[in-house]
């Protein structure tokens, strides 16, 4: 695997070069079509004067005019194809430098996923997982809102299957960075006005119209059009018969403008959808995959006899012929002469019914790799993580040289640790010598080891375990409710909760709301209550009375984080120890900081 630098800066270099080639080609376009456009207007000025208005002269000038639209209709659709090639070199430049940005922790401009906060999930609100800051900011490149809204679901599910499958399609993506940053692009050129949700249920709920004659009726009927056009135009047919033709064929359309009006109306909002996500299909279909995850997405779009991107692409054309009623000439003429508006609108429905179910699974294989991408980046990111080995014996949790992810590296101090099935582990400890820190690290090698994605250690053996915890209680005014009776109820879904399943109970300072006195009693009593239930976890407490446990049940370990003074200035390690700390600071603080004598 090349190094994540490297690869960026290379990249950045390659696509700059790519870039600048394709804005010169852009300026001779401009300039090609200007000229067609120029040539165009000399030959109208040269044989309209001059003709007399003569027949010959007249087919002379209708050939340039038709020559002229049909060039100039080509080199608006290739200068259109090359301005999508260069909005798609900038957005593969912005990503290498956000990576870039990235990997040196300059991060927090990127979307945050605070809509995704949750006081009541089992640990998000307590692990940084969501907000400015987070995990999920570090994390997340997905183009797409639905999928930024899969990848949050995968941070909160708290699953614990299929994890060794999980880890192999991460691995392999991982392995691809071309191909991700290329999906990703295409992707973050995506403009939609509604959601995919909202496009698959419109799909679904679609009620058809348009009469199934008009598609018989309409090719008969524009060959009679062009029949009379053209013996009108050699003075066989009167201009009467051909106007009062073309007003019957704007009675016909005109009897269905309304509905006609509603579907427009809908498609236009999702056309780009379409034109964009058969792109995104195109990608997956043209990769072949190993991983058996990445391997069932992608069989999903193309096992069929008609690859889906062809199918999304066919949609995406029919969208946009509709979408050229708008113009007059279109608008009037062609369904006047050709019942244009019924013919694409039978399209469109014969495309809805025959597509509908499918369009929701093709979605959802876009929205998982826009999702798994990000999953995919960040073990690129970061090579020398490693990927928790798997068991289902003890230990729960085994790791060495364990790491917070969202600390540089260069400065970050790593412990080593061990916790066995139905132990708990009471971790004391001076302010700020390391132990919140430490609950979230070990949050946060669950969470990510349960997704499927690297952990920040040297070496790490996990058997799969939910998570649950509780260091962030609040006090809620709109609710009435104080913060002792919020860490109460916090309290209570845990012990509701671990009744039912297996989880691994992380807690912060429980009982912070009450007396001392009444906090040591029923802390020891919880404590008691979580061992009794045959739970796992780690409860970090500046209580010193809770470590007396460890006497006297088994199951209770004590660790702690240690700090001193010397020559009057505090020095911390942060380093995991067995045994209880002895060392408290925050008189030391108090003084050192001038608050108290």
């Amino acid at each position: 695997m090349p190094n994540p630098f490297d690869f960026y800066k290379l990249q950045i270099e390659i696509h700059s070069e790519e870039l600048q080639k394709i804005k010169q080609k852009l300026v001779i376009s401009s300039t090609i079509r200007l000229v067609v456009f120029l040539l165009a207007c000399i030959g109208v000025y040269f044989f309209l004067p001059a003709s007399g208005y003569s027949f010959g002269n007249v087919k002379i000038l209708v050939v340039i005019i038709l020559a002229a639209i049909v060039a100039f209709v080509y080199l608006v659709s290739k200068h259109n194809g090359l301005q999508y090639e260069r909005d798609l070199k900038r957005k593969l430049i912005e990503q290498n430098e956000t990576e870039l940005d990235v990997l040196n922790r300059v991060f927090h401009h990127l979307p945050s996923g605070e809509k995704y906060k949750d006081p009541l999930h089992f640990y998000s609100q307590d692990i940084d997982l969501f907000g400015r800051g987070s995990f999920f900011q570090y994390v997340n490149r997905t183009a797409l809102e639905s999928g930024a809204n899969l990848l949050a679901k995968i941070f909160t599910e708290n699953a614990i299957h299929a994890i060794p499958k999980k880890q192999e399609a991460v691995n392999e993506l991982a392995l691809m960075p071309k191909w991700r940053q290329q999906f990703s692009a295409i992707a973050s050129l995506v403009k939609t006005e509604v959601s995919t949700t909202e496009v698959t249920t419109w799909l679904k709920n679609y009620k058809t119209f348009v009469p199934k004659w008009i598609k018989p009726v309409s090719f008969v009927f524009s060959v009679i059009s062009v029949g009379l056009i053209v013996l009108n135009y050699l003075d066989l047919v009167s201009g009467y018969a051909t106007a009062g033709w073309f007003f019957l064929g704007l009675a016909i359309s005109g009897k269905y403008l309304k509905k006609v009006n509603d579907l427009s109306s809908h498609t236009s909002k999702i056309q780009s959808t379409f034109e964009q996500f058969h792109k995104l299909i195109l990608e997956i279909e043209k990769q072949d995959f190993s991983s058996e995850l990445l391997s069932e997405k992608r069989n999903s779009v193309v096992n069929a006899e008609i690859k889906a991107s062809a199918i999304l692409k066919n949609f995406a054309k029919h969208l946009d012929a509709l979408d050229q009623r708008s113009n007059m000439l279109i608008g009037i003429i062609a369904n006047g002469f050709m019942l244009r508006d019924l013919r694409q609108s039978h399209n469109i429905e014969a495309w809805i019914e025959t597509h509908k179910e499918s369009v929701a699974v093709w979605f959802d294989v876009i929205t998982f790799f826009d999702s798994y991408n990000s999953l995919g980046n960040f073990s690129f990111n970061h090579p020398n993580y490693v990927f928790p080995k798997i068991n289902d014996d003890i230990p729960v949790l085994k790791v060495k040289g364990a790491g917070h992810p969202l600390l540089k590296e260069a400065t970050m101090v790593r412990n080593d640790f061990q916790i066995n099935s139905e132990e708990f582990f009471i971790v004391t400890g001076a302010n700020m010598a390391g132990k919140s820190t430490f609950l979230r690290t070990v949050s946060l090698q669950i969470v990510m080891g349960n997704i499927g994605l690297p952990v920040c250690a040297e070496k790490a053996e996990y058997n799969p375990i939910k998570l649950i915890t509780s260091m962030r209680s609040t006090d809620s005014l709109t609710d009435d409710e104080s913060y002792f009776f919020s860490e109460l109820k916090r309290l209570k879904f845990i012990v509701d909760e671990i009744k039912t399943d297996r989880y691994f109970i992380i807690l912060d300072e429980i009982l912070k709301g009450t007396n001392s006195t009444d906090k040591a009693i029923g802390s020891r009593k919880f404590v008691e209550k979580l061992v009794a239930s045959n739970s796992t976890g780690i409860i970090a407490t500046h209580d010193l009375s809770l470590c007396a446990a460890a006497e006297e049940l088994p199951e209770v370990k004590n660790y702690f984080f240690d700090a001193r003074i010397e020559n009057d200035e505090l020095f911390f390690d942060y380093t995991f120890k067995p045994g209880i700390c002895q060392n408290m600071n925050a008189s030391f603080l108090l003084k050192k900081m001038q608050i108290v004598d």
